[in-house]
């Protein structure tokens, strides 16, 4: 597979995570400025969508049981997760996001 279109940049909302699915892939973006950060939309511990949690200084935050995991990385930056979630490659061309969601780029 290659890069999808998934959304325009002026859609996303900074810090507000925001869910889609990508070839079959639930995914979640979350935009900080200029940059999109493209995660699993599943929390590693719970099998809970990211994209109904929050934005905190530790990450994106599971709402069920707090987990939070960083958003460069997908690593757990807070328990009960101990596994990261996938991340995933994210280009913006103009005010398109584009996202490969066929190799994650953190394994």
């Amino acid at each position: 597979m290659t890069a999808v279109r998934v959304c325009n940049l002026s859609d996303l909302k900074d810090d507000v995570p925001a869910g889609f699915e990508v070839e079959g892939v639930p995914v979640v973006l979350v935009r900080q400025g200029q940059r999109v950060y493209a995660l699993a939309d599943v929390c590693s511990h719970a099998e809970i969508a990211l994209s109904e949690g929050e934005v905190t200084r530790k990450g994106l935050e599971c709402w069920l049981h707090g987990s939070c995991f960083d958003l460069a990385t997908g690593a757990p930056s807070s328990p009960p997760a101990s596994e990261p979630v996938d991340t995933y490659a994210v280009t913006i061309e103009g005010d398109d996001v584009y996202v490969d969601s066929s190799t994650p780029t953190n394994r």
